[in-house]
């Protein structure tokens, strides 16, 4: 299992309802979290065989900026 790390634009809890259904119909993401409170506006993602290039592409295909981060 792997943990990824994104920064992202979501700074409010609706936003994260719009991008609950793309994380959770990913049967290879096991969990996922945001952190609105870190300046980077955090999510956490525990998942196998996802690349990361692909969670930003998912996100930024529903307006969402994401990039991710090292850790």
């Amino acid at each position: 299992m792997d943990v990824l790390v994104f920064a992202t634009s979501v700074t409010q809890k609706r936003q994260v309802s719009r991008v609950q259904n793309l994380l959770t119909k990913e049967p290879a993401i096991a969990q996922w979290n945001f952190d609105l409170d870190d300046c980077d506006n955090i999510l956490r993602i525990e998942a196998s065989d996802v690349s990361p290039r692909y969670i930003e592409s998912l996100l930024q295909k529903a307006g969402i900026r994401c990039q991710e981060l090292e850790y």
